[in-house]
């Protein structure tokens, strides 16, 4: 008989081994959450505080690592807590955004500073921020936080009016405001909190009336230390721990129509105690406002030949208010706000920002050694690839004419392809711009620390005697100016949507530039050229860290881009990034290029031209890209006109920072996506993918 064969082992059995040798090596944690987490930790100056933490990698939700104040839920992060009164300093990053899953965040009493990220963790229940040191406003972002349920940023330096952000947050039961220094009103959509129970805006600016929080269930409510006038609601006056001293309430009878309470002297002290006025007078006085309330509504009836619009609010006493409907009865969405194309201080949704007594420390042109220094932390690059010139020179073509991709001031642009389907480009800089290899490894390292979503990334370098190169990945559509300005109809697809998104991405990649980086980073080469477009059209901002090169910014620049303070290398400034960006929007609006010497003398240039008539209505619906074929909404178009004449202004001083420019962009965003809801209108080209832009 033949021999039996002796069993092999199972292929399954094989693969279950190699699974089990090699799964310890696999990290748990989400990849997104720990690069979140990564630049979290850097942007804090890396503190000794947060034992476990690192800049770089690591596994807070694996088995083998503690991670200070991270609770985690399988592989994601759940809670970053545990963190209060550690003395962390420094700003929260820019990645928050990428935690998905963190339903907890407390970072309270520290010494954290800054302006809040608008990139928060979007499914956040309780956010505590109090008792630092953060500046700007609170973040539009915040909107969308619909599970958020408390809230505390009391006691830093915020300011700034609140906007209409509160229409969607149907869990929010705390909110703490206290000790900041906000001005304006109360919001509308604050009487949309229906859960609310602890509202305290103490020791602020906060001025007008406040009928928007009287049908709210406050059960504990500190309006002490503001400017607050009116009276307070009878609703409010039951508050188990009401507390309204320091404020200009006024005294006496409540005029016909509003519902008054106790009626409270500028001078009141704290507490919501009752006035001496007995209960047959309140009782008279009640049914004295009856009356003159129906004889009011009976005049009305009679008189109604002008009803008054639904697209205005009415307040409690009667007054219309200049708001459309923040939500409507049918659908419970959100409508959009109503344009005002009057003066651009009126209509633009840009909250103006008294200058810092303190001038923000940016790079200086002259301090060479000193540039981008924010990122020197660690001596090594990031994370990035070695080239040979061997090699880039093979991948180029030898450096040939037909990869070229552009000329700058101080480098030239080249593609480069590989055998096993890569494509990178190259940025090949003239080797008297260096003195030395370690002054270009200096430079190759600070910008390696430049990380953002919309920020070209830098994937290698190739440093050698003479021959100075950075790497970048490509990107497949080209730039902004090559899809704008093209001739031939297929490189203009861009819907509104598109450009919109294409505006919100390039504001983020330079308010990272301007206000996560310390010292802030100013881009001086701010472009359509160097916007690049992704497969997905997705916007990369590109040469960022490369200021010090560009001493004569008119001639980096080109015509058209420069800010009328740069009338020396000197001149440029910060806010003259945003200038240039204001020029970007423009060109997204108009589809015309910044200087076009093919035109009428008094068309040439775009900024001149276009400026006077951003505040015209029907001026500004001829001024749109004949390209987009009327497939946009029009108040979208009015409102992204007001943020980009806010970037133009002439004098630097009246110019948003990018903060408040990425943010107003997100709220047009945020408005027109409730329209379309409300409505059921899509203003796409029949060419776009479908978006909620």
């Amino acid at each position: 008989m033949a021999r039996r064969r002796q069993p092999m082992l199972s292929p399954l059995v094989g693969l279950a081994v190699l699974l089990y040798v090699v799964a310890p090596a696999v990290a748990k944690t989400d990849h997104s959450d720990v690069t979140a987490l990564n630049v979290m930790f850097d942007s804090m100056n890396k503190p000794s505080q947060l034992s476990g933490w690192k800049s770089s990698g690591g596994d807070p939700c694996g088995d083998d690592e503690e991670w200070k104040g991270i609770e985690c839920s399988g592989s994601s992060v759940k809670e970053i807590s545990n963190l209060s009164g550690l003395g962390l300093s420094g700003s929260l990053g820019y990645q928050l955004s990428s935690l998905k899953s963190v339903t907890k965040f407390d970072v309270s009493n520290n010494n954290l500073n800054g302006d809040l990220p608008y990139q928060l963790p979007p499914n956040v229940v309780q956010l505590n921020l109090y008792g630092n040191s953060f500046t700007g406003g609170v973040p539009y972002s915040i909107s969308q936080m619909g599970d958020l349920e408390t809230l505390n940023a009391g006691k830093n330096h915020l300011s700034g009016q609140l906007t209409d952000m509160f229409s969607q947050l149907p869990k929010l039961s705390a909110l703490d405001l206290s000790f900041n220094r906000f001005t304006g009103s109360l919001p509308q959509s604050f009487q949309h909190l229906r859960d609310l129970k602890t509202l305290n805006v103490e020791s602020n600016q906060f001025s007008g009336h406040i009928d928007v929080l009287a049908k709210l269930p406050l059960e504990d409510l500190n309006l002490q230390n503001n400017k607050f006038t009116g009276w307070i609601p009878s609703k409010l006056k039951d508050i188990s721990n009401l507390q309204i001293g320091g404020n200009q309430w006024s005294s006496g009878a409540a005029p016909p129509g509003m519902e008054k309470g106790s009626a409270v002297g500028s001078s009141s002290g704290g507490g919501g105690s009752a006035s001496g006025i007995n209960g047959f007078v309140i009782g008279a006085l009640v049914i004295a406002v009856l009356l003159a309330a129906l004889i009011l509504m009976s005049v009305l009836k009679r008189n109604n030949s002008s009803p008054v619009s639904s697209h205005y609010l009415m307040d409690e006493s009667g007054h219309n208010r200049s708001f459309t409907p923040l939500v409507d009865d049918d659908t419970g969405h959100k409508a959009s706000s109503v344009i005002n194309m009057k003066p651009l201080e009126h209509s633009s949704s840009i909250s103006s920002r008294t200058p810092s007594a303190v001038p923000r420390k940016s790079i200086s042109d002259n301090e060479f050694e000193n540039k981008l220094n924010y990122s020197r932390r660690s001596t090594d690059p990031i994370n990035l690839v070695t080239y040979s010139s061997s090699d880039l020179q093979a991948a180029t073509g030898s450096f040939h004419s037909s990869r070229l991709l552009g000329q700058g001031t101080i480098s030239a642009v080249y593609k480069a392809k590989y055998a096993d389907g890569r494509v990178l480009v190259v940025k090949k800089f003239d080797p008297l711009s260096f003195s030395g290899s370690s002054d270009f490894m200096d430079l190759v390292n600070s910008i390696s620390k430049l990380r953002h979503p919309n920020i070209s990334e830098l994937v290698g370098y190739c440093s050698e005697p003479g021959h100075y190169m950075l790497v970048y990945d490509y990107h497949t559509n080209g730039s902004l100016y090559d899809f704008l300005h093209l001739s031939d109809d297929y490189s203009r697809p861009l819907t509104w949507d598109t450009r919109v998104r294409i505006a919100v991405g390039t504001a983020c990649a330079l308010e990272y530039l301007h206000d996560a980086c310390s010292p802030s980073v100013i881009h001086k080469n701010i472009k359509a050229s160097n916007v690049l477009l992704d497969a997905d059209l997705n916007p990369h901002l590109t040469d960022c860290g490369l200021a010090y090169f560009y001493e004569d910014t008119s001639e980096s620049l080109g015509p058209g881009y420069n800010p009328p303070e740069c009338t020396r290398s000197s001149g440029y400034v910060m806010k003259s990034d945003v200038y240039c960006f204001g020029v970007i929007m423009l060109q997204l609006l108009t589809g015309r290029k910044p200087y076009d010497s093919s035109k009428p003398k008094t068309e040439q240039s775009l900024v001149k031209f276009v400026t006077p008539q951003l505040h015209d209505i029907d001026a500004l619906g001829a001024l749109a890209d004949p390209a987009l074929r009327g497939l946009y909404p029009p108040k979208a178009l009015s409102r992204f006109a007001d943020v980009l004449a806010r970037c133009i202004q002439s004098d630097p001083e009246f110019r948003p920072s990018m903060s408040e420019v990425a943010q107003s962009l997100l709220q047009c965003v945020q408005r027109t996506t409730s329209t379309r809801r409300m409505g059921g209108h899509r203003s796409v080209s029949q060419r776009s993918e479908d978006s909620d832009w």
